[in-house]
């Protein structure tokens, strides 16, 4: 038996809708805000509706850019006259800039009901009703993680492929992130409750899984085991159903040739590495307290090249770090040309405020960082289409994916992910094809950033992730009612199961 002390709120099914800034760990994190709502008996606002349309409207926010705050109070800028003919609409604003500006916002922003910081995510359902209740803002931060994310419910953006968290926080210095002042030093889960995660999700239909983490591969530094994070990785590949296994994002200082073995030697260790780099440069390097130089880099790249010659290696670039000169931005020109990126995520210098390279001498103007950003671009442009014009003639095998061809209707195409995570357009066929399920097609065009299958698609194999795909899209759950903090009668709920969430610039 439940309590009859619901919130009328709740009783009319309080809409929600999530705005989330920032990296995967911020994503993932959106997850579990979506699962702890819809637990607690919101739905999820209409496509469509916009945030205003929503009656609580939550910002998961990151703090990595120099403008955040700035992007934030306009976002909360815009909701305040709706908000005001709207009684009854909750503003919350969680994530990282929470966690930074916990002082500030409800002073900028008198409006906002809920500021809740990277560590007590799991309290924002209480605290709305709290907030509701008491009629007064709720600001609570918590200054260390109360409780690892993955024993929060979750509600997955795919019924197919999954974020898992292996650890959470970073032991990492570098000089432009404010990341571990946010999210704290670096806590491992159990390898067997990570596992214990994925075989679960395996049973619910998932054939793919991303191994989640701020320094993903530095796993086991914090459980003593400096082997933990290959071991984890061969483990998956004993896991019956799983069929694609990724992980990001790793730091090159902790890449060891036990981790690259174990990518070789594990068939559903997709043959992908996502490696930030940041910059080329060995005194740019040191002055970021990158803890690698340039040749250890080109040497890791070489050695996976050469046990997964296949394999797509993908980076982070960072043009404009203060007292970078021209000599500096050419070595990392030399290392585009050399390791031979299928794609590079560029980025120009922005300040963080309160990290050590803010305060920095040798700021660059903005004209140079601007030119300098467009010539490492064009470079990368052309090395992405060369290395993506040898995929032509290939046969693949393409997990077939929702919402990742924002063209597919006009074109009568569907879109997918080789096994190197490539993103491939391919010709609908006849036969029904859902998310989750593979496609063999051959390329026949290659683009930059994404490669083109015109022919017939040669098998089309139905997979439990499509049928899981499926099963979500016929028969939306009914929500669950809310409860007002009143414990329940009889035997209690079991536990959520085991899951995992943010990744920034490795």
């Amino acid at each position: 038996m439940t309590s009859s002390y619901r919130s009328q709120a709740v009783d009319e099914h309080r809409t929600y809708a999530i705005r989330t800034y920032g990296c995967q760990m911020n994503v993932h994190d959106s997850e579990r805000l979506s699962g702890l709502l819809e637990g607690a008996g919101y739905v999820r606002a209409p496509e469509g509706a916009g945030e205003g349309g929503a009656d609580v409207v939550v910002f998961n926010t990151c703090a990595v850019r120099e403008n955040a705050d700035n992007r934030l109070y306009g976002n909360l800028g815009r909701l305040a006259p709706v908000k005001a003919q709207r009684p009854g609409m909750q503003i919350a604003v969680g994530g990282c800039l929470a966690q930074k500006d916990r002082d500030t916002i409800v002073k900028k922003a008198p409006w906002v009901d809920v500021v809740f910081g990277t560590h007590n995510i799991g309290k924002l359902p209480v605290l709305l009703e709290r907030a509701r209740v008491l009629e007064e803002a709720q600001v609570e931060i918590a200054e260390s993680l109360e409780a690892f994310p993955s024993t929060l419910p979750t509600r997955r953006e795919s019924a197919y492929a999954a974020w898992v968290s292996i650890s959470v926080g970073c032991n990492n210095t570098c000089t432009f992130c404010i990341v571990p002042a946010l999210r704290g030093k670096e806590k491992d889960r159990r390898p067997g409750d990570i596992l214990a995660e994925v075989e679960a999700l395996v049973a619910e239909g998932v054939c793919e899984i991303t191994l989640l983490g701020q320094n993903v591969n530095a796993y086991g530094s914090d459980i003593g085991d400096r082997e933990a994070f290959s071991k984890l990785l061969r483990a998956c590949g004993a896991i019956e159903g799983l069929e694609r296994v990724r992980f990001t994002s790793p730091h090159p200082r902790d890449f060891t040739d036990d981790v690259i073995a174990a990518m070789a030697e594990t068939p559903n260790v997709m043959p992908q590495l996502h490696m930030p780099l940041q910059s080329g440069s060995d005194t740019v390097l040191k002055a970021m307290r990158r803890s690698y130089r340039q040749e250890r880099y080109l040497g890791i790249i070489e050695k996976v090249r050469a046990a997964i010659p296949h394999a797509a290696i993908s980076t982070d670039i960072i043009v404009g770090f203060p007292g970078e000169t021209e000599e500096d931005f050419e070595h990392t020109m030399h290392v585009v040309r050399e390791a031979r990126f299928a794609q590079a995520f560029t980025f120009q210098y922005s300040k963080r405020p309160g990290t050590p390279a803010a305060e920095m001498d040798g700021q660059i103007p903005k004209d140079v960082v601007q030119a300098r950003y467009e010539r490492l671009v064009a470079l990368q442009e052309e090395i992405s289409w060369e290395e993506n014009k040898k995929q032509v003639g290939r046969t693949l095998e393409v997990m077939v994916a929702e919402g990742e061809g924002r063209k597919d209707g006009a074109t009568h195409r569907l879109s997918g992910r080789a096994p190197d995570n490539r993103l491939v357009h391919f010709t609908k066929p006849e036969a029904e094809v859902r998310p989750g399920d593979v496609v063999t097609v051959e390329i026949t065009y290659a683009a930059p950033h994404h490669l083109l299958a015109e022919g017939p698609t040669t098998v089309v194999r139905r997979t439990r992730a499509g049928d899981a795909w499926e099963k979500r899209n016929a028969a939306p759950a009914q929500p669950a009612g809310v409860m007002l903090g009143i414990p329940t009668m009889g035997v209690p709920a079991p536990l959520p199961a085991p899951t995992g969430g943010c990744s920034a610039v490795g």
